[in-house]
């Protein structure tokens, strides 16, 4: 079987920022946890239709820490547990600590994504300018770095 390609991959991580984002439009009261109730919101908001007891079930399975609530990083772990990036992962995982060190502003663009992905020598720049639009929430151009962690480990 033929490995992911990178273009495969950059839909995963658009599809797993969709989520993120999904999860913080629902969380009402910003407090960085859901309820069932807001799972079952979000779960809608993404084009499932889940019965009550598959959401309540969700929400056993996720909540790793028995409160009775969802973290964002439960949420995207129980969602995220059958996708897998490939070879994009550990390239990714790799750039974390130098986008960290490089990115004063907690934000990264694609070129900058491209510098230090530039090292790996597996993405080119068109590619790291799509994994940027791709978690690229409000049009500016870049990701806010602790977002792109977020998916990022999601995916690890």
């Amino acid at each position: 079987m033929a490995p992911p390609q990178p273009n495969a991959g950059i839909d995963i991580l658009a599809h797993v920022f969709s989520m993120m984002e999904a999860f913080r439009a629902f969380d009402s009261d910003n407090d960085g946890q859901i309820t069932v109730d807001e799972l079952g919101g979000i779960m809608s908001s993404l084009g499932y239709n889940p019965s009550r007891q598959e959401i309540v079930d969700m929400m056993r399975r996720g909540d790793t820490d028995g409160d009775g609530l969802l973290s964002i990083e439960e949420f995207l772990d129980v969602n995220t547990r059958e996708l897998s990036l490939g070879s994009l992962a550990g390239s990714l995982s790799a750039a974390l600590p130098a986008l960290s060190f490089q990115s004063g502003d907690y934000e990264i663009t694609g070129e900058e994504l491209f510098e230090v992905l530039g090292e790996f020598g597996n993405l080119s720049l068109e590619q790291c300018l799509e994994i940027a639009a791709s978690m690229d929430g409000d049009g500016d151009g870049a990701v806010n770095l602790e977002d792109f962690r977020l998916v990022v480990n999601a995916l690890l």
